[in-house]
């Protein structure tokens, strides 16, 4: 019986490729959980030098940000460095800015009107303040055509003398040296502190001025009210009775009766507040409820009061006329909107102002 043999056919190519196929897939799923796990060790073993920059980034701008400091940028100039000796110049033009408080001394010619009532009461400063400024001790004797200096707030314009320090000038004018130094510059510009410079000293206690008393039979002139920009006031009604004038022409918004001792007249925000007659002032200054006041003492014994006032321009002691600017219409203490508060005393009782 003869014995039949199958043919030995070379395996095509394509057979092949599906034994390997099949015997890698067989592969992978008999190792599939430690190809996922090698794959993500990979995974996060590469990816470790991009955490730490980016980690390093973050924190540098965190500290510019808390320190103050930002990238510079197209609108910033900066600094550069020109040569290898170590000269480092700006990129742009440097530029000098005036600080906001600081304000421009002011030249200023007078006129046959002016006198330093008016003056103070439109520039907003104290006639004491222009008077020391110009070296002016008669008040009543201002020469027309002069050009003085109206100082840039209330305080002394002084112009330093040889010897002095910021400490001396400081104790003459009774104000902290650090208001000196910080408004004058002197902790960047030193140099500014030289005998001849001005300077101005804010908030300096300044001598009085002496008004020269005037006689029994002469009238007083009392100097016009000369009001900053500002609405024109209502003018002031005619009365039949009493001595006294109106602090400032205005509208009466609440009389004299029991519970309120004096008469509020209502003005412009800034307008002048005279003297109702002529007398010393016996206090000026901060009171509580009523703010920035003043007091004046009469010859007819009468005391009149002036309330919520905006600035004084007198002292305690101060000799003053009747019409004389002695502050400016304000909104301090307790009030709800500019006015005066005009009070009068006779005897150490409240009297009402317009019967007198």
């Amino acid at each position: 019986m003869g014995v039949s043999r199958r043919s030995h056919a070379t395996p095509s190519t394509r057979r092949q490729i599906e034994r390997w196929a099949a015997l890698t897939s067989a592969v992978l799923v008999r190792h599939r959980i430690r190809i996922v796990v090698d794959t993500v060790v990979a995974s996060i073993i590469l990816s470790l030098p991009l955490g730490v920059a980016a980690g390093q980034a973050t924190s540098r701008a965190h500290q510019a940000t808390t320190s103050g400091f930002a990238p510079p940028s197209a609108e910033v100039a900066r600094a550069r460095t020109v040569s290898r000796s170590s000269t480092i110049t700006a990129a742009r033009d440097p530029q000098t800015t005036v600080a906001e408080d600081v304000r421009p001394i002011v030249q200023y010619t007078l006129s046959k009107a002016d006198t330093l009532a008016t003056l103070a009461n439109f520039f907003g400063i104290s006639a004491e303040a222009i008077a020391f400024a110009n070296g002016i001790t008669d008040p009543g004797n201002l020469e027309a055509g002069r050009t003085i200096m109206i100082p840039p707030g209330e305080g002394a314009l002084y112009a330093v003398q040889a010897g002095d320090t910021v400490e001396s000038v400081a104790q003459r004018f009774t104000v902290d040296p650090k208001v000196i130094m910080e408004y004058n510059r002197l902790y960047f510009e030193p140099e500014h502190f030289a005998p001849g410079q001005l300077i101005f000293v804010r908030g300096a206690a300044l001598p009085g001025l002496v008004y020269a008393a005037a006689d029994e039979e002469e009238e007083v002139e009392a100097p016009a009210v000369v009001a900053r920009p500002a609405p024109a006031p209502a003018p002031v009604p005619a009365r039949t009775a009493g001595s006294l004038a109106w602090p400032v022409g205005g509208r009466i918004t609440q009389y004299f009766w029991a519970f309120h001792q004096g008469v509020d007249i209502a003005a412009p925000y800034g307008t002048g507040v005279g003297a109702s007659d002529g007398g010393t002032v016996v206090s000026a200054g901060w009171v509580s409820v009523g703010g920035l006041s003043v007091r004046i003492k009469h010859q007819s014994g009468l005391e009149t009061g002036y309330y919520h006032l905006g600035a004084v321009f007198v002292a305690p002691g101060t000799k003053v006329a009747r019409g004389q600017i002695i502050g400016t219409i304000g909104m301090t203490g307790v009030t709800t909107g500019p006015h005066v508060h005009w009070e009068a005393k006779l005897a150490g009782r409240f009297v009402n102002p317009l019967a007198y």
